[in-house]
C-alpha cells in the first residue's frame, strides 16, 4: 500500500536525516534485494532499489529504520557504538569458528573446539548487543515518520507490522546463535560430558 504523501524511501530517509541536522550522510541506491543498511564508517545509507524508489509504507518504514541508525550514530547511542566496535571480532568469529570447530572435532583436538566456542561467543555477543540497537532504530523510525509528516498516524499500524516482523528476524537469529553456541560448547566438553 502506497503512502498518502507519496514519499519514496529515499525521500523519507533524506527528510529524517535533514530534520535531525544530519547533512553529511548520503542516501544511495544499492544493488540486490535486502541490501538496506547504514554504513557508519562511510557515512552512507544504502537502500535496495525497491526501498529507495518505493512509495509503499514498507519502503518508507525500512528507509526510516536505516535512517534511525544514522540518528543513533549522531546521538552517540552507546549500544550502537559497542556493536560497531565488535563487528570485526564477530565477523572473524563467524568465519573461523565453524571451520575450526569441525577441524577440532575431526582431529579430536578439544582445545581447537574450545577456541572455536570462544570465537563463536563473539558472534552471540554481537547478536545480543544488536537487539536493542535494532529495536531502538525501529522505535525511532515509527516516531519520526509521523512527526515529520511522512505518514499519518492511521498509517502507522501497517508500518509497525513491517518493522516488527523485521525485528523478529533479529530475535530468531539471536536465538539460533545461542542454541548453536550451546551445542558447540556441549560438543567441546564445556557443558556436561563429552561423547
Amino acid at each position: 500500500m502506497a503512502t498518502r504523501t507519496g514519499f519514496t524511501g529515499a525521500e523519507a530517509a533524506t527528510r529524517i536525516l535533514h530534520a535531525n541536522g544530519i547533512h553529511d550522510v548520503g542516501v544511495e541506491r544499492t544493488h540486490g534485494f535486502l541490501g538496506d543498511h547504514y554504513d557508519p564508517r562511510r557515512r552512507v545509507l544504502r537502500l535496495s532499489p525497491d526501498v529507495y524508489g518505493g512509495r509503499s509504507l514498507a519502503s518508507v518504514g525500512i528507509a526510516a529504520h536505516e535512517a534511525g541508525h544514522a540518528v543513533q550514530h549522531q546521538a552517540g547511542y552507546a549500544p550502537l557504538a559497542l556493536r560497531n566496535a565488535i563487528v570485526p571480532l564477530a565477523g572473524f568469529g563467524s568465519n573461523a569458528a565453524l571451520g575450526l570447530f569441525l577441524l577440532g572435532a575431526f582431529m579430536q583436538a578439544f582445545l581447537l573446539m574450545k577456541i572455536a566456542v570462544v570465537l563463536f561467543a563473539a558472534v552471540v555477543l554481537f547478536q545480543l548487543i544488536n537487539l536493542p540497537v535494532e529495536f531502538d532504530a525501529s522505535a525511532r523510525a515509527k516516531r519520526l515518520l509521523v512527526d515529520y509528516g511522512i505518514i499519518s498516524s492511521d498509517e502507522l499500524p501497517r508500518v509497525s507490522r513491517v518493522l516488527n516482523a523485521a525485528a523478529m528476524t533479529y530475535v530468531a537469529a539471536t536465538v539460533t546463535a545461542i542454541v548453536q553456541l550451546i551445542y558447540f560448547a556441549w560438543r567441546a566438553g564445556l557443558l556436561g560430558r563429552r561423547d
